[in-house]
């Protein structure tokens, strides 16, 4: 078995791989830049708003928006914080309650607790601030590609939503875990019914395959952009209409209870 800080350094350096690769694909950029507007389209606030984004390793959004405060577990020069997001509650670089939206994408499902991370986020958010959860959906489409074509694996026989064994930040994961925890079992979402008005949770889905046309984040695929953009569009429209069919990814919106 590999050493924890061999994983480490294989992952920083997979990190790194992938944000290069991420910002040379035209059109996967496209596809984050679509997604993002999505995300936030009802913080009509969002550029001034105080905004604290948890696994930014590889992501682009401060190239989308600027004011988002960066962090990762990787320790990368470019961000404004690292730190273990399970121990965000005790952080003392960021005040507790200062912070209106905490945003994450393709980042929960591999997390060793995400129910502990959820509640502890509530600790840094503003009263009725939000957390917006962007991870893959398992519909009739997206499923058997996660399962078959996906190095991560996707794994329903869970009994609780956390990860055994962690071996890495990206090196663990299960792509099944968000997926249950806003679909398929209720009841661990109710575990976090005493500091979300679950309520007022949203979900929206996004894309059927154009984010798998694009190559993703591990090749790029010769697709020009003038034939890219149209079919993006008819992709969204089609895993928006029937997502349970053929959705690959949604967006749950948590918002925190007013009393804090």
């Amino acid at each position: 078995m590999e050493s924890e800080s061999a994983l480490y350094e294989a992952d920083l350096a997979q990190t790194l791989a992938n944000r290069e690769r991420l910002s040379a694909n035209p059109n996967l950029m496209h596809w984050y830049g679509e997604l993002y507007q999505e995300m936030f389209r009802q913080e009509p606030d969002i550029a001034t708003n105080t905004v604290l984004e948890i696994g930014s390793g590889t992501s682009p959004l401060k190239g989308f928006l600027p004011n988002v405060i960066t962090s990762d577990v990787l320790k990368l020069d470019y961000l404004d914080f690292v730190f273990d997001c399970h121990e965000i509650a005790s952080l003392p670089d960021i005040a507790d309650h200062s912070v209106d939206v905490i945003t994450m994408t393709n980042v929960l499902h591999h997390l060793k607790d995400p129910l502990a991370f959820l509640r502890g986020a509530t600790r840094k958010l503003t009263k009725g601030g939000r957390v917006y959860v962007t991870e893959p959906y398992l519909s009739w489409l997206s499923y058997p590609m996660y399962k078959l074509l996906h190095h991560e694996p996707v794994d329903f026989s869970i009994r609780r939503p956390v990860l055994d064994t962690v071996q890495g930040p990206l090196s663990t994961s299960n792509q099944a875990m968000p997926h249950m925890i806003f679909f398929q079992r209720p009841d661990w979402l109710a575990e976090l019914a005493d500091c979300y008005s679950l309520e007022k949770t949203r979900i929206s889905y996004f894309t059927s395959l154009s984010y798998m046309v694009t190559g993703g984040i591990s090749r790029k695929f010769p697709v020009p952009g003038w034939a890219y953009k149209p079919y993006f569009k008819l992709d969204r429209a089609i895993g928006t209409a029937l997502p349970k069919v053929f959705a690959s990814f949604f967006t749950a919106r948590l918002t925190s209870k007013e009393e804090v």
